[in-house]
């Protein structure tokens, strides 16, 4: 479901979901890391005060005739204040941890003072509340030296979370503004690059939708980027290929419409002419099954050259047995070969070629069904396979009259008269197939001892060779 969804979200939408998202997620993160970055910043500042204004109480605690004395200027309650926006708290405890001076309802520090500590009046830096109000409260174990033993008084300082808290959240929105002005430039500049890149896809798309339906031409959309040429090479060549099978059709129907008219019109008219008695029943009979047998041949030879075009849309290959293809093919074509004692050869090494074994059995059986037709009775015809130099070459020879040198070069066009009396489709198939495959056929008469007289035809395909499967 999520990649069907993400197959009909637009391109553009993709985009900027993924290169925004995640600058937006970060800018989210550092906002919320940064406001604690911040208060602790804010925190460490106003407890360095905090303790300043602990030690310079302290430093003002002193005994007289026994008793302790302070005396507080108001400058020492402050100077721990930013703003001198908030209330002083504090508390001074006296040697016998009594309430000596201060706020009384300042909640006193339970901790001990460490006598070990090689420095013990160090100020201790705590959360506490106040009236239910957070207070840091900074504590300090001042000693207090006596004509007795040395004591310790206690003295606290605390101040209200609410300074630290608005200076953090000011510094937080200050910095949350900035992120969000430049989450809107990235926005902008992200849309524009996007829609500047995205471009050529709407002129291309724009292109396609313009054109005609029968317009196969390849595309050339102005100033196409390097990454979209790939997709243009591959639509040309998918436009190429429509083209090709539509002048395909388009040559088949106009083929079927003009080749088979011709018989079906020979046909009617023996028909009447048997139904008005002009010859006995067995001559017309005769020629009705000769012009039904052209018909059938020719109907069989558009539907193998429709299959054939049908196979190479495919492009679905294979490793093809050429020698043993080439012996089902003489052994479904012996029927022929004996009605005129022909005299047949069959020379094969083992090749191997890629392609599809219909269509190279159909390449055979069109050659040598050629060759059959062109051979005198008891003549000589044969095929030869062999392999050299990377290449697999099929030889199917016969002994016939040959061809032309003008019939050379439309010998293989549609229902061309040199191949044949009668024409046909027959070397057209092979002229397909080959093509098809990537390989190359050749006609060319056989001379023999410098003689002028043709002794044969020689058909000759190269294909490109290929190694053996193996099996299992």
């Amino acid at each position: 479901m999520r990649l069907l969804s993400r197959r009909r979200s637009s391109v553009r939408s993709y985009l900027l979901a993924w290169i925004i998202s995640p600058i937006a997620l970060f800018i989210v993160i550092d906002s919320f890391s940064l406001y604690r970055n911040t208060l602790e910043s804010v925190n460490t500042a106003y407890d360095r005060m905090l303790v300043a204004s602990v030690h310079s109480i302290g430093d003002l605690l002193r005994i007289e005739n026994g008793e302790l004395k302070a005396s507080l200027p108001y400058a020492a309650l402050e100077i721990y204040e930013a703003d001198y926006s908030s209330r002083m708290i504090y508390r001074i405890n006296d040697l016998d941890g009594k309430f000596f001076d201060g706020d009384d309802d300042l909640p006193a520090y339970q901790g001990r003072r460490d006598q070990a500590a090689i420095y013990p009046s160090l100020a201790h830096i705590y959360e506490d509340t106040y009236n239910g109000v957070p207070v840091r409260v900074a504590a300090l174990f001042q000693p207090v030296v006596t004509n007795g033993p040395h004591g310790a008084a206690l003295v606290q300082v605390a101040e209200t979370m609410e300074n630290r808290s608005a200076l953090a959240r000011k510094i937080f929105w200050e910095t949350l503004l900035r992120q969000a002005a430049l989450l809107v430039v990235i926005v902008s500049v992200t849309l524009y690059v996007v829609s500047r890149a995205l471009q050529p896809v709407d002129a291309l798309r724009r292109q396609l939708d313009e054109r005609s339906a029968d317009d196969l031409s390849p595309v050339d959309p102005p100033l196409a980027p390097r990454e979209l040429q790939p997709f243009i090479k591959a639509l040309n060549e998918l436009m190429a290929r429509l083209r090709r099978l539509l002048d395909h059709q388009q040559r088949f129907v106009a083929n079927a419409s003009h080749q088979l008219r011709t018989p079906l019109a020979v046909l009617k008219t023996q028909l009447q002419s048997g139904l008005r008695g002009d010859a006995p029943p067995h001559v017309i009979l005769g020629e009705m099954s000769g012009t039904v047998e052209r018909a059938t041949t020719l109907a069989n030879q558009l539907l193998s050259l429709a299959k054939v075009e049908q196979l190479r849309g495919r492009g679905v290959q294979e490793v093809c047995d050429l020698a043993m293809l080439a012996r089902e093919t003489a052994v479904d074509l012996s029927p022929l070969i004996a009605e005129k004692s022909l005299d047949f050869e069959l020379d094969g090494d083992k090749v191997f070629v890629m392609g599809h074994p219909w269509m190279v059995g159909e390449l055979v059986s069109n050659l040598l069904h050629n060759a059959i037709r062109h051979t005198p009775e008891r003549g000589r015809l044969g095929i030869r396979i062999r392999q050299f130099d990377g290449r697999a070459e099929l030889l199917v020879w016969d002994s016939g009259g040959g061809i032309s040198d003008d019939a050379m070069e439309t010998v293989f066009k549609a229902f061309s008269s040199s191949g044949s009396s009668s024409g046909g489709l027959g070397l057209t198939i092979c002229g397909e197939i080959v093509d098809s495959m990537g390989a190359a056929i050749r006609l060319h008469n056989r001379y023999e001892g410098g003689s002028q007289f043709c002794r044969g035809l020689n058909a000759s395909v190269s294909f490109a060779a290929v190694s053996e499967p193996r099996s299992g």
